[in-house]
């Protein structure tokens, strides 16, 4: 994919003037090469190869997905388990895109490691490849991320925190948190989107002699759970829950394109409650909307103990996208739905805002770093997503292990960093101000031009949430140009998991656009990709301060000649931050009582 050309952050990143780049002394306490050694393996690490068999397959020949699920989640389990130390349950598992179809004679080859652990839960991330044994070919299947808790009968599960070591596992560890700020409000996120979404109505223009009734897709099978069903606490496995659910979600899929559907994809769904042996399942599935190539099938298991109960408890629901492949692979064409009347076609409508609401998170928080345009249209059914990924593309930038000290002055020390396609620049001093003091002072980007002379005009154009607002921000004329430069920034604040001591206060900013603020003559438009604020807590009203820019190849030239050390200017500006940080710590005591 082409690179975009985009100018770079105002303020901090245009004040290197005139010097050429180079490299010195490594950052101080950078020892984590030994964990990329040979010989380290993650401790929580569990691996699982199976061969497929026939029994293993679908009526194509492939490994069914719910054989394959249920893989995912016993690996996944065990891994959890390894680090609890203790029996743990499936809470919910996160979107799943499958690539590749794994053929009968294949290896699956399933990798399981516990990113993150919080208080009683943790977050596994699964790795699945497929390996043909004759060609000795390999093939990426899917990766997932999966939430276990950790369950005792008796005495409260407190979990040991993990330590990452590798460069990966800190990155994972770090976006670890802001993932699960997602999954806690991924419901009541979901249901916002759907209520504000605008969704076309169709129905009345499709020609109804070529549509499906939707009744004629409905599904209705029953489970008894059984020992073997369940883990030895008695808990229905989460990853055969699943199977089950896979298998409605196919039938039902089946009967709409009467062929043999592929599942594409499953949308992140949490467990309400637990399954135990002797629960019946009830699954329900129906095709609630089909597109041009492709289906979204719902599916909701209820669970009760005897046929004269008349309460259902709610165990779980899935939405499920489904494709038809030719002998080429290629989606085929599918019929049209015709939903029934009332709760019917409210479905049918969901499942086009769903559509719409799943390509902006898959574009958006699964694509790579150096996919993402600089600036990515802001509107009600991707903020949350926005948000996500401007926050744990910071989170992944501070966790590079690469960064080279490039100079210091007066314990002022700057940082870059040479990874992909990018140059990055972090900028670190120690300040006697407490960390939540300075997280509060620099998050409202209004007081920016009391401290930093390249910030000419900041207007707070909408406040998104507690967390988050977009701003317009003017600058200056730099860099030999003659017309100044304007902005529009996404600003995501998150205050840290524990005390700041290990998790950092963080501001991240990136470039959004706006139909209310298009680019104008009068100035020249920038953008930044990923840059911001980090506060680690290093004592009693002591903060460690550090600013992190990646720079885009439209400005690799003014930094790179600019990076040898820090220029007088450089150094006053970010001086004055910490000025204006002195200078403020008094004013915001009443604010701290609520971080």
């Amino acid at each position: 994919m082409a690179m975009r050309i985009g100018t770079h952050m105002p303020g901090l990143a245009s004040v290197f003037s005139s010097r050429t780049s180079r490299k010195s002394a490594s950052r101080a306490g950078n020892d984590s090469a030994m964990a990329d050694g040979e010989g380290y393996r993650n401790p929580t690490e569990v691996q699982m190869s199976q061969l497929v068999l026939p029994c293993h397959t679908n009526q194509r020949g492939e490994l069914s997905v719910g054989q394959l699920l249920k893989w995912i989640d016993t690996t996944a389990c065990l891994s959890a388990e390894r680090h609890a130390g203790c029996p743990c349950v499936t809470a919910s598992m996160d979107d799943i895109y499958f690539e590749h179809t794994i053929s009968v004679g294949q290896v699956v080859n399933i990798k399981a490691k516990v990113n993150r652990a919080f208080n009683s839960s943790m977050e596994v991330g699964i790795q699945v490849a497929s390996e043909d044994l004759c060609s000795e070919k390999q093939w990426n299947v899917c990766k997932a991320l999966a939430t276990f808790v950790a369950h005792r009968e008796i005495t409260k599960v407190k979990l040991k925190q993990i330590t990452p070591r590798t460069e990966e596992e800190k990155m994972e560890h770090s976006v670890a948190a802001e993932r699960r700020r997602m999954r806690l409000v991924y419901a009541d996120t979901i249901k916002d989107l759907l209520a504000n979404c605008a969704i076309q109505d169709d129905l009345e223009s499709r020609d109804c002699s070529h549509m499906v009734p939707a009744e004629k897709t409905r599904v209705e099978s029953v489970e008894l759970v059984l020992p073997p069903h369940a883990n030895h606490q008695g808990n229905t496995f989460g990853g055969q829950i699943m199977a089950w659910m896979e298998n409605v979600a196919t039938i039902a899929a089946s009967r709409l394109c009467r062929a043999h559907p592929t599942l594409k994809a499953i949308e992140m769904f949490h467990f309400r409650g637990p399954s135990q042996v002797g629960d019946r399942l009830v699954l329900k599935a129906i095709v609630n909307n089909a597109f041009k190539h492709s289906m979204e099938v719902g599916v909701c298991v209820e669970a009760y103990r005897q046929q004269a109960e008349t309460h259902r408890r709610h165990i779980n629901s899935a939405f499920m996208t489904f494709v038809v492949l030719d002998a080429d692979d290629q989606p085929q064409l599918l019929p049209w739905i015709r939903p029934q009347p009332g709760d019917g076609e409210r479905r049918y409508r969901e499942a086009s805002a769903r559509k719409k609401i799943r390509l902006d998170r898959k574009y958006i928080v699964s694509c790579k770093q150096t996919e993402v345009p600089l600036s990515v249209p802001w509107d009600p059914s991707n903020q949350v997503y926005l948000s996500y990924n401007n926050v744990s593309s910071l989170r992944m930038l501070v966790a590079k292990d690469n960064w080279v000290l490039s100079s210091e002055i007066n314990q002022v020390r700057l940082y870059t960093l040479e990874d992909d396609k990018f140059l990055s620049f972090h900028m670190e001093m120690v300040v006697h101000v407490d960390a939540a003091q300075a997280f509060l002072l620099l998050s409202d980007l209004r007081r920016r031009p009391e401290w930093d002379k390249h910030y000419r005009s900041v207007e707070l154009v909408q406040q998104v949430d507690e967390d988050d607002a977009i701003y317009h921000v003017t600058s200056p004329a730099l860099g030999g140009h003659t017309k100044p430069q304007d902005f529009v920034i996404l600003a995501s604040r998150r205050k840290p998991c524990d005390n700041g001591c290990v998790d950092p206060y963080v501001i991240a900013l990136r470039s959004v656009t706006l139909p209310t603020h298009r680019e104008t003559p009068e100035y020249r438009r920038g953008e930044t990709l990923c840059s911001g604020f980090c506060f680690w807590r290093e004592g009693d009203q002591l903060t460690k301060v550090s600013y992190y820019n990646q720079a885009t190849p439209g400005v690799l030239n003014y930094v790179t000649t600019n990076v040898a050390g820090l220029s007088s200017e450089f150094y006053t500006t970010f001086k004055a931050c910490e000025q204006f940080l002195l200078d403020n710590r008094n004013d915001l005591a009443p604010s701290l009582q609520t971080l």
